[in-house]
C-alpha cells in the first residue's frame, strides 16, 4: 500500500479506483520485471483494503499477472554430493548433510524431526506433521544410520534430533542452513546456486535415475499431487543419456546418400 500511495501521490485513499490498481500492477510487472508471485501478492493486498477498508467491490485483475515461469531446479551429481559429505568438518554438518540427501526431507521439517521418529528397527524416520500437516515415513539410510548414531554419542540430545543453543529447542532453520552453506564453502562450491533443498531435489533425481518409479517418490517427498513430483522427470539423465539421436540413427545405418 504504501507503494501504490508513491506511485500516485495525488491521490488519497478513498480516491483509488479499479483503473489505478491496473495501472500500478502493469508497472510492476513491465518496469520493474517482477514475477507472477508477486503481482498476485499485491493485488491481494489491494482486494484487502477495498473489501475490509473502502468497502468498495473489487475485481482481481488477475489477466494481468505474468505467466508463471517454469524453472527446473538446480541439482548437484552424486559426485559433488559425496565431496560435500566428505568435507564435513564436524559430525553434526555431515549428519545434517547425510540426513537431507537420504531421506529428501524439508528444511523446516528437518529441524522439527525428534530422536525418537528415527526407528531403526523398521529403517525409517517417522515424520509427525511436515508440510500441509501430514505425516509421512522417510526412508532411513544405513550409512546415515550410522553417522546419526556417532552423533549422537557426541553430542546427547535430548529431544530434536537437533537442537539449537539451548536443549530441548530444535536447531532453527535459518541456522540449518547456514551449517549447509558452510559445508558447501568448505567443499568450494560456495558460488553454485546450491542450498539444503537442492540436496532434497538431488535425492529425488537420483532415485529416478536409478531406477525408481515417480509414485514412489512422491510419496517420500510428501508431495500432495503427482503433477509436483513430475518436474523430476526433467531432471533425469540415465534415460536421456542412453536416447539415440535420429541423425545418429541414420548415419548407423549408412542411409544417408554421398
Amino acid at each position: 500500500m504504501r507503494f501504490l500511495a508513491q506511485y500516485f501521490p495525488e491521490c488519497s485513499l478513498s480516491e483509488f479506483q479499479q483503473q489505478h490498481i491496473e495501472e500500478y500492477l502493469l508497472y510492476v510487472k513491465l518496469t520493474l520485471g517482477c514475477g507472477r508471485d508477486k503481482c498476485r501478492m499485491a493485488a491481494q493486498a489491494f482486494s484487502f483494503l477495498y473489501k475490509h477498508v473502502l468497502k468498495k467491490p473489487f475485481v482481481l485483475p488477475s489477466k494481468l499477472y505474468p505467466r508463471k515461469a517454469f524453472k527446473l531446479p538446480d541439482i548437484m551429481s552424486p559426485g559433488e554430493v559425496n565431496l560435500l559429505i566428505q568435507s564435513c568438518k564436524t559430525i553434526k554438518q555431515r549428519a545434517l548433510i547425510e540426513l537431507f540427501y537420504s531421506t529428501g526431507v524439508r528444511l523446516e521439517e528437518c529441524s522439527k524431526v525428534k530422536i525418537t521418529d528415527v526407528d531403526s528397527a523398521n529403517m525409517c524416520i517417522h515424520l509427525r506433521q511436515g508440510k500441509g500437516r501430514k505425516d509421512r515415513k522417510m526412508l532411513l539410510s544405513p550409512r546415515c544410520l550410522q553417522t546419526l548414531r556417532a552423533y549422537y554419542i557426541m553430542h546427547r540430545p535430548k529431544v530434536y534430533l537437533f537442537e539449537g543453543r539451548w536443549a530441548s529447542q530444535s536447531m532453527h532453520p535459518r541456522a540449518i542452513q547456514h551449517a549447509v552453506y558452510q559445508c558447501l564453502n568448505y567443499a568450494g562450491m560456495k558460488d553454485k546456486p546450491y542450498s539444503a533443498h537442492t540436496l532434497r531435489h538431488s535425492f529425488a533425481t537420483h532415485l529416478l535415475d536409478n531406477g525408481t518409479d515417480i509414485h514412489t517418490i512422491k510419496e517420500l517427498l510428501g508431495h500432495s499431487t503427482i503433477a509436483t513430483t513430475m518436474i523430476y522427470l526433467h531432471l533425469q539423465t540415465r534415460k536421456r543419456q542412453a536416447i539415440v539421436s535420429p541423425l545418429d540413427a541414420l548415419i548407423n545405418k549408412n542411409t544417408i546418400a554421398p
